[in-house]
């Protein structure tokens, strides 16, 4: 067996994916801080979930939600291996030579994340990119990339203004979302009304830094880290042989589990267990902040979708007789099918630990240090020693990092 099989999350793949913090946006153009291709790709994913649930809502589309969250994940992986093709280039080459070039990208992703070669996910991303099937989930996709492209140039375009082909970028993203307007969901972002309200207010996750109390390279924001998280999540469901359903639950359950943090703000951990009752009371406060400001932005059908993924985020649970129940434990096999809609909440909490000493580890290895960041790389691998939870081996992962810890 593979250590993909073996342990659900390689430290090959799990570094890969911390490359795309290093990723710079715009680099060539006047911006602010804190474009990377880790936050536009988790903004892209959250703007097609909206674009998605539109689809189905308005348009009775029936989507295969397991293809938009691997076509995510493969399009995220293809853009971090062709990283330093500029976009008209890289869009320009695909229209060309796609082909090709994917060819060599599922080379260069399999040298550079060996524990993915001869993967089940290999054989279904060489599917997504060669084959013609799924076309409405692929829209989706492209609209959601180009919709978060679209809220990163509205912010330059001011500071660039008047320097050379600016004008022609605006006008090519413009053409590139009118290419999608058959969709409901670019319909209501268009219209400037609570859509767009809400993809902005989720926006504001990428400037919302990780261990704001320490130094640290590369940085993190709030929305890069719940992509880590979703990812990891994904993949520790695919590796316990989750149902679909769980499967989608588990990557959402980490897209959306950092949410009410867009009005809240990171409320560190340490703060949250000095006061007995603290945590409860900031829960409290988050979902009474959550239904006042951001849910009233989403449409009535959704709005318990979106609390069941934040309000009990590290809970594992099943929604059955149309209600949520929390599940102590591992979740039963007999609940492991679509209809109970299974989130591994534990799980999930497993990887958004691991996605935080994973932050401190990247930035040791960089040599940028901090009590704060050294700290986390003895505490955590120490919490989790031995420990399973739900059928992924969290001490086994983590001793990875001790096997070789220059990398």
């Amino acid at each position: 067996m593979t250590q993909l099989e073996t342990l659900g999350l390689p430290k090959d793949l799990i570094q890969f994916v911390f490359e795309a913090a290093h990723i710079q946006r715009w680099n060539d153009h006047i911006r602010p801080q804190g474009f990377t291709e880790l936050d536009k790709q988790a903004h892209k994913m959250m703007i097609m979930y909206v674009l998605a649930r539109y689809e189905e809502q308005d348009h009775g589309a029936k989507l295969d939600w397991e293809v938009l969250v691997e076509g995510g994940i493969f399009e995220f992986l293809h853009r971090i291996v062709l990283t330093d093709i500029k976009p008209p280039v890289f869009h320009e080459l695909m229209r060309e030579k796609g082909p090709l070039l994917n060819k060599w990208v599922y080379r260069e992703l399999v040298r550079r994340v060996p524990s993915l070669e001869g993967s089940p996910f290999m054989e279904k991303m060489k599917q997504y990119f060669d084959g013609d099937t799924h076309p409405l989930e692929k829209q989706i996709l492209r609209a959601a990339h180009y919709l978060a492209t679209e809220w990163e140039f509205r912010i330059i375009y001011r500071m660039n203004e008047g320097i050379f082909g600016v004008e022609e970028i605006k006008s090519a993203i413009a053409d590139e979302i009118e290419e999608h307007y058959n969709l409901a969901g670019v319909q209501k972002i268009a219209m400037n009304g609570k859509t767009r309200k809400f993809v902005d207010l989720i926006g504001k996750l990428r400037f919302q830094k990780r261990w704001s109390q320490s130094p640290r390279v590369p940085e993190t924001s709030v929305m890069g880290h719940v992509l880590v998280v979703a990812i990891m999540g994904y993949f520790c469901a695919q590796k316990i042989g989750a149902c679909r359903g769980r499967v989608v639950n588990d990557f959402l359950g980490g897209l959306w589990h950092d949410l009410p943090e867009v009005l809240t703000r990171d409320i560190i951990s340490p703060i949250k267990r000095s006061i007995e009752g603290l945590d409860d009371l900031i829960k409290e406060i988050e979902e009474r902040q959550m239904k006042e400001i951001l849910l009233p932005l989403l449409p009535d059908g959704w709005q318990k979708d979106i609390l069941n993924f934040t309000m009990n985020e590290f809970r594992n649970r099943i929604r059955e007789d149309g209600a949520i129940h929390i599940i102590e434990g591992d979740i039963p096999d007999r609940y492991n099918e679509d209809r109970y809609e299974p989130i591994d909440g534990e799980m999930l909490k497993g990887c958004d630990h691991l996605a935080a000493f994973m932050e401190a580890w990247v930035s040791i290895q960089c040599g940028i240090t901090s009590s704060h960041l050294s700290n986390v790389l003895i505490t955590l691998p120490a919490r989790y020693e031995g420990k399973i939870i739900g059928g992924i081996p969290f001490g086994k992962i983590y001793q990875q990092f001790a096997e070789n810890p220059k990398g």
